[in-house]
């Protein structure tokens, strides 16, 4: 039988409500596990507040842990997403890694429930080899891989490897977010940002202590980092 463009229209509309519907669970289903937890978080109350059958639920999710995991991944696709959108056209590379930066932080700060994900993930599933932000930042870290070694091939940056700055940078804003969600941020993320750009880009030493421990090992005894040229 033909297909007709009334039904093409039909099924791009259809295609549509589908997707919207999933994110509709998604968002709902990530606002119930922040506050019930992923054990005590049940699919009935979720069907309730969404105004539909568990049924509908179990048609997009055929289980509570396929549900927690998808809520995970669009977390931090949306995370992809935001910082993408803060350094779109930006040319100049550490003004692109000073944007994202603070996009991260910002991303986190106003959604602590998404924080609260990523918590319960990793006390949830320890089946899990790589969590879902692992499994992000492995595949997302690659732009800023590609960055860093572009910066350090121009001269800006030192020759360190792209893969060891990416680790750092993405330790110390991963470390900034959890404090920031345990304790409360100290101060406007902004600030934080700024912080962190500016410890990293000009260090903590003065230029005559940096002078003087040229080529000597800060923790002699001990295995050097690889590609560390002093």
């Amino acid at each position: 039988m033909k297909t007709t463009p009334q039904d093409r229209t039909k099924g791009r509309a259809a295609s549509k409500d589908a997707a919207e519907r999933r994110e509709e669970i998604l968002r709902t289903a990530t606002e119930l596990f922040a506050e019930q937890g992923f054990s005590d978080a049940m699919t009935q109350e979720l069907a309730d507040r969404l105004g539909v059958g568990k049924g509908t639920i179990y048609r997009y999710f055929p289980s509570k842990r396929e549900l927690f995991l998808a809520a995970a991944d669009r977390v931090m696709k949306t995370l992809s997403a935001e910082v993408e959108a803060n350094i779109a056209g930006i040319e100049d590379g550490l003004e692109r890694l000073a944007r994202g930066i603070l996009a991260f932080l910002t991303f986190f700060a106003e959604r602590p429930e998404y924080v609260e994900l990523l918590i319960q993930e990793r006390a949830q599933f320890k089946d899990r080899t790589r969590p879902t932000y692992i499994e992000h930042r492995q595949v997302h870290g690659q732009r800023w891989r590609k960055l860093y070694g572009e910066m350090a091939a121009g001269g800006r940056l030192r020759p360190i490897p792209p893969e060891r700055i990416s680790d750092v940078m993405g330790n110390l804003i991963y470390g900034t977010m959890f404090t920031n969600y345990f304790a409360g941020p100290a101060k406007p993320v902004a600030e934080q940002a700024r912080d962190i750009l500016d410890v990293v880009f000009r260090g903590i030493l003065s230029d005559s202590e940096r002078a003087r421990l040229e080529g000597v090992d800060p923790l002699p005894g001990l295995p050097e980092a690889k590609g560390d040229e002093g």
